[in-house]
């Protein structure tokens, strides 16, 4: 969700003495690293790792639940659950914990039961939660300013962006056509950021040392565009049949501060895949104090350097603050927990659901790929180009399942040809390098090549359902309204994604 904020009105000042902190936390930062004084406590064997799944409620007629608060409120674990930018999101969060042994199994009977536990308690508030990256049923009508929710945070957010590109954003994805139909085109102006909100995501922490972020998160980009196509779950909004992942291109230009002019200028967008491999984290953290104005100026009583020199952790909070409002697919966090600084990186590209299984299936490819290409004895980013990198997030994004990607040595390539022949191993092998046992290997994996061997996703699931339905003489809202009622039911039974069924119940 970010730091909480108070209401109020940011003035010219507030902004330059933001800039100028910022600076002497980014300082602070780089002295931090220079002296190793992340300490003992991350230099451990196994890194730690965490989740947040962002979830959609809907009502009983599959349209959605503007009542986050009150879900909450029943659901009563403010540890666990907690509020997302938009009225119809809620957000949960995984504790940190080894990736290895056994606790992949633990982890999993722990978000089964969270879900349970939820389930149960709103269950009188006609909403329930959703694990997809794009409900079906929204409408650009469920997306304007009056569905945010209600806090001086988001509030502040959307008045910032607005203020910062000077008129409405435009929203403009041109659909991948489902078969025997016309492709389906999305215009629309709009004045909030809430269609963000409608940008449900799986996102993956993993807090690792100083000295391991940058072989980190260089493979976290090379492996982007793959993870999203494996992965797609949002291939439907405002009743389009859009992008296979259309969270990429709504994220990218909901959050979109730049009019045309400063786009044709070369300005950075400030949802950001990143324009360069990196050889310290101090390399992302310096371009976002460099590149990016602020958003939200929050100024802090402390001083970082004098914080060092008096041998305590500085908190950063303007470094914190203002890479809260940078979203780089795969962004660079700096925390203290307990006393102990520490780093992470958050990737951000998945979708939620479409089950938990799906989910930890999701999770495991990424970290054990990741893992083999650190490990690797020559490092992947070292011989693809990174425009290529990003190219492949956005083919992944568009065409799911049944995209090409480029790779080294071998070309453009289908990802199910790649991830079967290549990447499954190679996940395997970063997975036991990680300590997770056999038995948990194999069950996370043989769903991803579930994937591969069937074609089939969220996505692809989700088009082909909605095209029988529309094949039996159904319209495309109450296609859209019966697939997500199918696509619930599955969720509940929890059967991953590539058994699904696509004809009959």
């Amino acid at each position: 969700m970010g730091r909480e904020v108070d209401a109020r009105t940011y003035t010219r000042e507030d902004r330059r003495i933001f800039r100028k902190k910022v600076q002497e936390c980014v300082a602070a930062l780089e002295r931090m690293l220079r002296e190793n004084a992340f300490g003992d406590d991350v230099h451990r064997p196994e890194p730690l790792l965490g989740m947040e799944i962002e979830f959609n409620l809907v009502r009983r007629d599959m349209t959605p639940a503007m009542s986050n608060s009150e879900v909450l409120a029943a659901i009563d674990d403010e540890s666990v659950f907690q509020t997302e930018l938009g009225q119809f999101n809620v957000e949960m969060n995984v504790r940190p914990r080894p990736f290895s042994g056994e606790e992949t199994f633990e982890l999993e009977r722990t978000l089964r039961a969270s879900l349970h536990v939820a389930d149960a308690r709103i269950g009188d508030h006609d909403a329930e939660l959703v694990m997809i990256g794009m409900l079906p049923t929204l409408g650009l009508d469920h997306l304007g300013r009056d569905r945010i929710t209600d806090n001086p945070r988001y509030e502040l957010l959307n008045e910032q962006i607005f203020a910062a590109r000077g008129e409405d954003i435009e929203l403009d994805v041109d659909g991948v056509a489902m078969p025997g139909r016309p492709t389906d085109h999305l215009r629309a102006d709009t004045n909030s950021v809430v269609p963000e909100a409608a940008c449900t995501s799986l996102q993956l922490h993993l807090r690792v040392a100083p000295d391991e972020f940058a072989p980190h998160w260089n493979a976290a980009q090379c492996l982007a565009g793959v993870q999203v196509a494996l992965g797609a779950n949002s291939p439907f909004l405002a009743g389009k049949a859009l992008w296979h992942e259309t969270r990429i291109p709504v994220f990218e230009q909901a959050t979109d501060t730049r009019p045309q002019e400063l786009v044709n200028q070369g300005v950075r967008p400030r949802v950001w895949f990143g324009e360069r491999w990196i050889n310290s984290v101090f390399d992302l953290f310096e371009e976002n104090s460099r590149y990016f104005p602020a958003l939200l100026p929050e100024v802090e009583d402390q001083d970082p350097i004098a914080e060092l020199d008096a041998g305590r952790v500085p908190s950063l909070g303007e470094l914190q603050m203002h890479n809260g409002t940078i979203y780089r697919w795969n962004r660079p966090v700096y925390d203290v927990i307990d006393g102990t600084p520490h780093l992470r990186i958050e990737n951000r590209v998945l979708p939620a659901g479409p089950t938990v299984i799906d989910t930890m299936a999701n999770a495991a490819f990424y970290y054990g790929t990741q893992r083999a290409f650190v490990e690797s004895g020559r490092p992947l980013w070292s011989h693809m180009s990174f425009d290529a990198a990003e190219e492949n997030l956005h083919q992944g994004a568009k065409y799911g399942i049944d995209a090409r990607v480029y790779w080294p040595d071998i070309g453009w390539v289908a990802v199910s040809e790649l991830v079967l022949r290549k990447l499954l191993p190679l996940a395997d092998q970063g997975l036991a390098s990680l300590g997770v046992d056999a038995k948990a290997r194999d069950r996370y994996l043989s769903v991803v090549e579930g994937r591969c061997l069937a074609r089939q996703n969220g996505a692809s699931w989700q088009r082909d359902r909605v095209a029988v339905r529309e094949d039996a003489g159904e319209s495309r809202p109450d296609a859209l309204a019966g697939m997500l009622r199918d696509y619930i039911a599955h969720m509940h039974e929890g059967d991953p994604v590539h058994t699904w069924p696509v004809r009959g119940v």
